[in-house]
């Protein structure tokens, strides 16, 4: 424990970002101050939200500081601790970003406990995206039994538990994806009532056929064409929960919306969701989402990238559709598979 690994910031990438806006230096590992604890990275998050992050337009978050560690939620054990909260050897989950050791406050971590699930759930369905996709659909789309909900990236980190979450209220769901291979997954594993390949079909078909008695609940996290072709099939009252814009992160200029007419003429609900409005419920999400992973009514799948260095490329990936999971990087070595 001598050398501390990190990625920061290069430059605000200009459309797409390319590995050169990131660059891979060493440090020494800092010294603690009071009320502070020192952590070793196991397993860092990968995830679409941290390209607003790398942008300078404006957004709800202030972007990460050029020559900064990137922004990253991580799960990490602890190497000393200052505070009595926390002792050596626990594991956590914290924001560190993309290093290898990280110093936090305690207030900004949170214990795991082995036992209860595998600590890198903490980063996906029991972690922000988990959070994410069961408030976005419960309090915004308050789905109701015999209802259809459709969701889009379908295999991926949030659209995969959405689904679930949606057939255990009693829904019909609907999954939006890029391959034949992940329309296989969502169908055959997570149960999901039907999946459109957005590459090889046909939208506005594939979506009357999928739905034919129209679509109450869409969870969105692209935006774009999916969600024009969504709203001509949408309900009197539907429900729009709007998770993310994967469509145009890497736009050098904002596209054209869609037509927004349904919403009016159906009186729709479209709403942004953002899931750090939700931190003061998160004990309501874990007593759920633990009860349903140990009933076996949750599957999920993890795309584990190894070491630090192919962090940005991994990155990158998400904009491509290549993960297969939810994805994350594994930084070190991780104790409780040993």
């Amino acid at each position: 424990m001598s050398v501390n690994q990190q990625i920061l910031l290069k430059s605000y990438p200009i459309g797409a970002p390319t590995e050169n806006d990131f660059s891979l230096v060493e440090t020494a590992i800092p010294e603690l101050n009071a009320g502070e604890v020192l952590n070793r990275t196991i397993y860092l998050s990968l995830d679409p939200y941290m390209r607003g992050r790398i942008s300078n337009r404006e957004s709800y978050a202030t972007p990460v500081a050029l020559g900064s560690v990137m922004v990253g939620s991580t799960v990490s054990q602890v190497v000393k601790s200052n505070n009595p909260k926390f002792s050596e050897g626990e594991f956590v989950v914290g924001s560190d970003g993309w290093e290898s050791y990280g110093i936090a406050k305690a207030e900004n971590l949170r214990k795991l406990d082995p036992k209860q699930l595998p600590i890198s759930t903490a980063l996906g369905i029991a972690g922000m995206p988990g959070m994410t996709a069961y408030f976005a659909l419960l309090d915004i789309g308050k789905p109701q039994p015999g209802e259809t909900v459709v969701v889009s990236a379908a295999s991926g980190a949030v659209g995969a538990i959405v689904g679930q979450i949606a057939k255990i209220k009693g829904c019909r769901a609907i999954g939006i994806v890029g391959s034949d291979e992940k329309c296989a997954y969502v169908v055959d594993e997570l149960g999901f009532d039907a999946c459109i390949n957005r590459r090889t079909q046909n939208l506005n078909t594939a979506l009357k056929a999928a739905c034919p008695d129209g679509i109450d609940v869409y969870v969105d996290h692209t935006a774009g064409p999916i969600l024009e072709a969504v709203l001509q099939q949408i309900n009197l009252g539907a429900r729009i929960p709007l998770v993310g814009l994967i469509s145009q992160y890497n736009a050098k200029t904002l596209p054209p919306g869609p037509n927004l007419m349904p919403l009016l003429i159906k009186r729709a609900l479209i709403k942004g969701f953002l899931v750090g409005d939700y931190l003061g419920r998160q004990a309501e999400f874990i007593h759920d989402i633990s009860q349903w992973l140990h009933a076996g009514k949750l599957k999920y799948k993890e795309d584990v990238v190894n070491r630090l260095e192919n962090a940005p490329h991994a990155f990158l990936g998400l904009f491509q559709g290549d993960n297969f999971g939810k994805l994350i990087v594994r930084v070190g070595d991780d104790p409780t598979k040993n």
